[in-house]
C-alpha cells in the first residue's frame, strides 16, 4: 500500500505541469472520476477521500483509510476564424493528475492529504497558415492545488477546512505581425499562492445537506499580461498596461442528495465570482452561475452514475466598436490626432484576447460514469464527459477600415480513471 501511495505521488509530480483546458469558466466541472461521472456533484454528497476540494466536511463518510489516484485525459477541440478562415489550436490533448487521501482517526475526527490539477486553458495556434495565423497565438495556463483536509463529525453535523497551496504558470506570446513578425512575450512565469476551503454538511436519514465556500487566491505571472498588453498602450488601445495579477476566484455553493434503494439523486448550485477576481475582471468576464444535476445506482459490486452540468460562459463582449463608431466618436472628442481613434478600441482588444488566447466557452456538459470494485480494498472509477460545440463570435480588432469578427468554436471530450484503496 505504502507502494502504490508513493507511485501516485510521483504520477502527480511528473503530470502536474501539463496542460490543463477546463470547463467551467477554467475550472474543472469535478475533482475525480465519480464526481465527474455525476456532472461534477460533491457539495451535498461525499465521494469518500476525493470530496477534499468539492466540500472538505464530506471526507467524514470513509470508513477506516481511503487512497484515490488517478486522472482525466483531457481533449479540447478549438478552432478560431479571424476573418480569413478557421484554424485549429493544436493544444488537444492534457493529463491532469489527481491524488487524494482521508483517514479516520476517531470517531469525531478525520484528516487527509492531497494535489490536484485543479484548472487551466490554453490554445496553441503556432501550426497556423499564413492566412488563418490567428497571431500563432500561444497560451497556457496550469494550477494544481495541495490541501490538507480535516473535518469533525458529531450528531450528523460535519465541518470541515482544507488549508490550500497553489501552484500555478502561465505563458502568453503571440506574433504582432502574423508568421514571423515581433514576437511579444517573456517565457513562462510561475508564481504560489494560498487559500481555503471551508465546508459543512448534515446529514439526516436519506438527505444530505451541504455548503461549501473557497477563499481567492492571488497569483502574480510577473511579465505575462503586462507584456502582452503593452503593444496596445503604446498604439493608444489600452490607457495602461494590465498587472500581472491573475487571482483565482471566490466560489459559494451548496448542495443536496437524497438516497434510496441504492440509489442517489443529487443536485449542487455553485457562484463562481469570476467579476471580483484580479485579472479576469480586467478582462470583463462575468460571474458564473453553475447547476448540476446527478444519478448514482451503487450495489457492493458496481456503480453507474450519469449527470449534467451547465453554466453560461464568462466570456461577454466587453463594448467593442465599430469603425464607424470609433471615427464619429473621434470626431465629436474634437481631437485633429488620427491616431486618437485606436482609444476606442480597447473593448475590440479585449474580446481577441478573451476568444483567441482564453476561449473559456463551454456551457453544458453530459457525463457518464461507473465503478467496479475488483476485490474488499480495490476499486476502479471511470467517468466520460462530452461538451457539445458552442460557437462564439464577438467584434474583434478592425483594420484601417474594415471590422472585424473573431469567431471561435469549442468542444471538449474527457476520460476519467480513478483507482481506490480502502483498508
Amino acid at each position: 500500500m505504502k507502494e502504490a501511495i508513493k507511485l501516485a505521488v510521483l504520477v502527480t509530480l511528473a503530470l502536474g505541469a501539463t496542460s490543463v483546458f477546463a470547463t467551467n469558466g477554467d475550472h474543472l466541472i469535478g475533482l475525480g472520476a465519480k464526481a465527474r461521472g455525476m456532472g461534477g456533484i460533491g457539495i451535498g454528497m461525499s465521494h469518500g477521500a476525493e470530496s477534499a476540494l468539492a466540500n472538505p466536511a464530506m471526507i467524514t463518510s470513509v470508513k477506516g483509510t481511503e487512497v484515490s489516484f488517478g486522472g482525466t485525459l483531457f481533449m479540447p477541440d478549438v478552432q478560431a476564424d479571424m476573418g480569413a478562415g478557421f484554424s485549429s489550436s493544436i493544444a488537444d490533448l492534457s493529463m491532469i493528475p489527481e491524488v487524494s487521501l482521508a483517514a479516520k482517526v476517531n470517531d469525531n475526527t478525520y484528516i487527509g492529504i492531497g494535489m490536484w490539477g485543479t484548472a487551466g486553458m490554453g490554445v496553441d495556434y503556432r501550426e497556423a497558415t499564413a492566412m488563418t495565423a490567428n497571431m500563432n497565438m500561444v497560451t497556457n495556463l496550469q494550477l494544481m492545488q495541495f490541501g490538507v483536509p480535516v473535518a469533525y463529525v458529531t450528531n450528523g453535523l460535519s465541518i470541515g477546512i482544507t488549508p490550500i497551496m497553489q501552484y500555478g504558470a502561465l505563458d502568453v506570446n503571440y506574433d504582432l505581425n502574423e508568421n514571423g513578425g515581433r514576437q511579444v512575450g517573456s517565457g513562462v512565469a510561475q508564481n504560489f499562492g494560498y487559500g481555503y476551503t471551508i465546508g459543512i454538511a448534515y446529514k439526516r436519514e436519506s438527505i444530505t445537506l451541504g455548503a461549501v465556500y473557497k477563499s481567492a487566491i492571488n497569483m502574480e505571472y510577473k511579465g505575462q499580461l503586462s507584456s502582452a498588453t503593452a503593444p496596445f498602450v503604446s498604439l493608444g488601445i489600452f490607457p495602461a498596461t494590465m498587472s500581472d495579477q491573475l487571482e483565482q476566484p471566490v466560489e459559494i455553493g451548496m448542495g443536496i442528495s437524497y438516497s434510496f434503494n441504492k440509489q442517489t439523486i443529487a443536485v449542487d448550485y455553485k457562484k463562481i465570482k469570476w467579476g471580483d477576481a484580479q485579472g479576469y475582471k480586467d478582462f470583463g468576464w462575468k460571474d458564473q452561475d453553475v447547476y448540476a444535476i446527478g444519478y448514482e445506482l451503487n450495489t457492493l459490486k458496481w456503480a453507474v452514475r450519469v449527470g449534467y452540468n451547465y453554466a453560461e460562459h464568462p466570456i461577454k463582449d466587453t463594448g467593442a466598436m465599430t469603425v464607424a463608431q470609433a471615427q464619429g466618436a473621434w470626431i465629436d472628442s474634437g481631437s485633429t490626432n488620427p491616431n486618437d481613434i485606436y482609444q476606442y478600441f480597447g473593448g475590440n482588444a479585449m474580446n481577441m484576447f478573451n476568444l483567441l488566447g482564453f476561449p473559456a466557452t463551454i456551457e453544458s456538459h453530459y457525463t457518464l460514469g461507473g465503478t467496479y470494485q475488483l476485490n474488499e480494498q480495490v476499486a476502479l472509477d471511470l467517468a466520460l464527459a462530452y461538451a457539445p460545440k458552442i460557437t462564439t463570435t464577438l467584434a474583434t480588432m478592425p483594420d484601417a477600415t474594415n471590422d472585424v469578427s473573431t469567431t471561435v468554436t469549442h468542444s471538449q471530450k474527457t476520460i476519467s480513471f480513478q483507482f481506490n484503496f480502502i483498508f
